[in-house]
This record gives structure tokens, sequence and C-alpha cells, in this order.
């Protein structure tokens, strides 16, 4: 019988996890290598973050699409759709908001490991828990992309009417209103969605990714 695989360091030799038991990571014998060789590209994890309506998504969707155009293996993870099924079940509480981004990075991990750039937009306001997505994985692995755009502009835009009701106190925990937002402090990149244009913020992130070597000029 062949040696059995090194284990991963983002998993250590764990045979508990959580309230589960006698369980044991798994490795692939497809690696996440093979899979970047096989495709031509690296996978990463682009977390963006910033306030609702800071342009998180829009922007997220408009670089999925920009790398899927030039042959990327690439997904979009959104926040609405996440808690449409997987986290169905959390509301907004701190305590929530924490267990929303966990199973948001474990799944992230995932996909990293299958070779896919996987791109996050969750308001994400918790410097802690991003911070615990980015120690899952290795160094680089982990873009996060916040989505600078002020207050007064993302309730100009307010696409949903949620600060409007949030300054009702129809919506409690509300980001940016009634629970805080703790902005990076040293992000991988900082992209203006308040001011500059749609195409110009995703030719800022497709030039941060070409310099990363996530996006490589046989990509391009």
């Amino acid at each position: 019988m062949p040696p059995s695989p090194a284990p991963n360091p983002a998993y250590g030799t764990l045979t508990t996890a959580g309230k589960s038991t006698n369980i044991v990571w798994h490795h692939s014998t497809v690696t996440r290598s093979a899979r970047a060789h096989q495709r031509g590209h690296r996978s990463a994890i682009l977390w963006f973050t910033g306030l609702s309506g800071s342009g998180k998504s829009t922007l997220a969707n408009a670089v999925n699409s920009a790398l899927f155009e030039q042959g990327l293996a690439c997904y979009v993870l959104d926040g609405d759709n996440i808690r449409h099924g997987l986290c169905k079940d959390l509301g907004f509480s701190d305590a929530d908001r924490e267990e929303n981004i966990r199973r948001i990075g474990e799944v992230a991990r995932l996909f990293l490991d299958a070779g896919v750039v996987v791109l996050t937009a969750f308001v994400s306001p918790f410097k802690a828990d991003r911070d615990r997505v980015r120690a899952l994985v290795g160094d680089g692995d982990f873009v996060e992309i916040f989505c600078d755009a002020g207050l007064e502009v993302c309730e100009q835009r307010d696409t949903k009417g949620l600060y409007a009701k949030a300054r009702a106190g129809e919506i409690k925990d509300f980001t940016g209103i009634s629970s805080p937002y703790e902005a990076p402090e040293q992000p991988e990149l900082r992209v203006d969605t308040g001011t500059r244009t749609l195409e110009d913020c995703v030719s800022e992130v497709l030039a941060e990714l070409q310099a990363r070597g996530i996006l490589t000029q046989e990509n391009a």
C-alpha cells in the first residue's frame, strides 16, 4: 500500500470537529496543484466586504464575469443567496453573523481546494470573523477587497429600502445604523466603490489579481 499522504496543515490531524467524533480528513487523489496545472491558473478566495449598498455584489459579479470570459473557473457566493439555503436558520445577531461567516469561510476553503477562484460578497462586519477565514488558508490565498463607500452614499442607493427601515426601527442589528462595521485596516485592496465607475473598479481588481499571479498574461 502507498504511504498515507501528509496531513493538510490547514486541518492538522483532527479526529473531531465540533460535535462530530471519530472523523478524519480524507485527502483527494486529485490535488489542488493538479487542478491548477490543468486549468492554467491558481485558485483564490476574493473576499469582498463593505456596508450594505457599497457595491459588493455588483462588483463581485462583474469581476466574476470578466474572469469567466478569460477562461478561469470562478464562482460567486452571495450573501442573500447563502441565506436562502445554507444559512437560512441564522438571523443577524452578532453570534449569528459570526456563524454565517464561519460557514462561508469553510465553503470558500472547499472551493479553493477545488481549484476555483471563489468570490464572496458579504457585509462581514467584524474584523475577527474575516481574520478567522484568512487563517483557514495559506498565505496569498485570501484577498480581502474593501468596497469603500460611505454611509451617506449607501443610504442614497438603498436599493432594498433597508436603511430606511433600520432608521425607523423596523430592522434591528443593522450594520452601519444599530450595529457596527469594522472596516479593514490593511486589506489587500481598497476600492472606492462610492465614487468610481463599475468599469474602473473591475479594472482595479483585475490589475490586483494580475499582480498577485492569479490572473496571468496567458489568461488575459
